[in-house]
């Protein structure tokens, strides 16, 4: 495994070398020069994602020592190491040849094409050794996950079960009535301690890592992604707070946060600039009395009916360029049941639009609409004009990270969905298990869901230790929602006709999977992201 990994690595290095010769100019990078050769720089971008995840897949199976964990990584790593050779897919409809990354024939022969390189994945990444996987996964389960931490596992036992037993049976309903989550699902996270995972004790939360809202987030997302992404709201707003806040603040809006008192939504996007931050035109007028008068529009406004305060980002100085005169606010308004037929803004100068949407489902999306929308002065985050952007940037790492457990959980929800009904469903004499154009995608499903929780504790370890991981969360992400949209999708071809019935599981988990590689920086902004730090390094 250590001589393929030095491959990978020689591949990498190369393709950065090469790109690097054309787009850092006086040792600098230009922005220009970068953007003109996207294609290449979103192919290393996923190049280094996927030699990372080989990397903390070895260190995870090396580390936990067991037969059938190595059996994964290995698979995992020899099949990276076939189909690099026919280039980098970054998508659907997107592969970008190995020549194109500056790789010659002899670059290959040294590496991917080495004998030892490929008899490595002859041998480890064969349709025998994923029917293994496949079998080992149904019978047995799936291993060791690699916490190594005994309170991490009860954590994820407690969540599991609050998942199998109290979303799971709502998820589809919800999902199909396109109808808000109970509000006693809610509640019963709120005594789980869900919206306060991470805020510090002494500000009434339980002060626990990332890894640890890590496993909670991917256990609720494996019961329903909306479930699971209620914390989300909570974690981004607390990340604000406890980055750029006063200790007033903190002391005012954390407890609250943390009880789920308090609910929150992020109010950035807008619709005509998406991840365009720094053309946002949203206003904040300061008046006379110190407070604020707001007037624009958002879009992609999850929860907005429940919640009670606003993360509003919003132009306080229309002079300063780009995003030197943006702020943040905590805005707030009325929390409604959001219920039919009942009102679901009253607030003076907010209103709301619902966004109907494939997936998803739970919170519902609204575009809003301020006209002279009030904010009092002492809502300013940090009691500091322009100080927004830089606020909001503190807060990415995590949401990434988050987003990638999220992903993880539904990839790992298509794959249990895809076994049961492998299992269970018989045709021509027996279950479609013992097929193994069936059995090969669960395995496949197996091994890729790995190599992206891998890399999603790893990113949210980096985090913990307090260390820059904005490169790493970004990977994460990318190979997370990746894994997600192909575990869904084989999930619905292993139900056939029955897959694309909105009645089973299948069909939900696949447009709830779709919506991932697009929120929380669209993949291909997040590839270009990821890029920039590669080139920069």
């Amino acid at each position: 495994m250590e001589r393929v990994l030095e491959a990978l690595g020689a591949v990498y290095q190369k393709a950065l070398a090469n790109l690097k010769t054309k787009v850092v100019v006086n040792g600098r990078l230009n922005g220009d020069r970068l953007n003109d050769e996207q294609l290449a720089a979103h192919a290393l971008a996923y190049l280094a994602t996927e030699l990372e995840a080989c990397k903390q897949l070895a260190a995870w199976s090396a580390r936990v020592g067991g037969e059938f964990e190595g059996k994964v990584a290995r698979a995992y790593i020899g099949e990276l190491a076939r189909n690099l050779r026919g280039g980098v897919d970054l998508g659907a409809c997107e592969n970008i040849a190995l020549a194109d990354l500056g790789l010659t024939d002899a670059d290959l022969a040294d590496t991917l094409l080495h004998p030892e390189v490929q008899a490595f994945s002859a041998q480890h990444s064969t349709g025998a050794i994923y029917l293994e996987i496949a079998q080992h996964a149904r019978d047995k389960g799936f291993g060791n996950l690699g916490l190594d931490d005994e309170m991490l596992e009860e954590i994820r036992g407690q969540f599991a079960k609050f998942s199998d037993q109290k979303v799971i049976p709502i998820a589809q309903d919800v999902h199909r009535q396109d109808k808000l989550i109970p509000m006693d699902i809610l509640e019963q996270m709120a005594e789980l301690g869900v919206f306060g995972l991470t805020i510090p004790e002494e500000y009434g939360g339980l002060g626990l890592s990332k890894v640890a809202m890590c496993v909670v987030t991917e256990e609720l997302s494996r019961g329903y992604i909306g479930v699971g992404s209620l914390g989300t709201r909570s974690e981004i707003a607390a990340e604000l707070i406890m980055g750029g806040g006063t200790e007033a603040q903190k002391r005012e809006w954390l407890p609250k946060l943390a009880s789920g008192e308090v609910l929150s939504t992020a109010v950035f996007t807008e619709p005509n600039n998406g991840s365009d931050l720094a053309n946002l035109t949203t206003r904040a007028v300061k008046q006379a009395d110190g407070s604020y008068v707001v007037s624009g529009a958002k879009t992609w406004i999850t929860h907005a009916v429940r919640a009670d305060v606003m993360t509003l980002l919003a132009r306080t100085n229309p002079d300063a360029p780009g995003y030197q005169g943006l702020s943040m606010f905590l805005a707030t308004k009325t929390r409604l049941g959001g219920e039919a037929g009942e009102p679901e803004f009253v607030d003076k100068g907010l209103t709301g639009t619902e966004i109907k949407v494939l997936g998803y489902r739970g919170m519902k999306e609204y575009e809003l609409s301020f006209d002279g929308f009030s904010v009092p002065g002492e809502n300013l985050l940090g009691g500091e004009e322009g100080a927004g952007f830089k606020q909001l940037m503190r807060t990415f790492e995590s949401a990434r990270i988050q987003t990638a457990a999220r992903g993880v959980g539904v990839a790992q929800a298509a794959l249990n969905d895809a076994i049961l009904y492998a299992t269970e469903r018989e045709q021509f004499g027996g279950p479609i298990f013992q097929f193994p154009r069936v059995a090969r995608k669960i395995g496949r499903m197996v091994t890729r869901i790995q190599a992206a929780r891998q890399l999603t504790y790893f990113s949210a370890r980096e985090k913990d230790m307090e260390k820059r991981c904005d490169l790493e969360a970004g990977m994460a992400k990318l190979l997370a929602t990746r894994a997600a949209w192909e575990s869904a999708d084989a999930n619905v071809q292993i139900h056939g006709g029955n897959g694309f019935a909105e009645e089973y599981t299948a069909s939900r988990l696949l447009v709830d999977a779709r919506v991932l590689s697009i929120f929380e920086g669209a993949n291909e902004i997040q590839a270009h992201v990821v890029a920039r730090r590669l080139l920069e390094i």
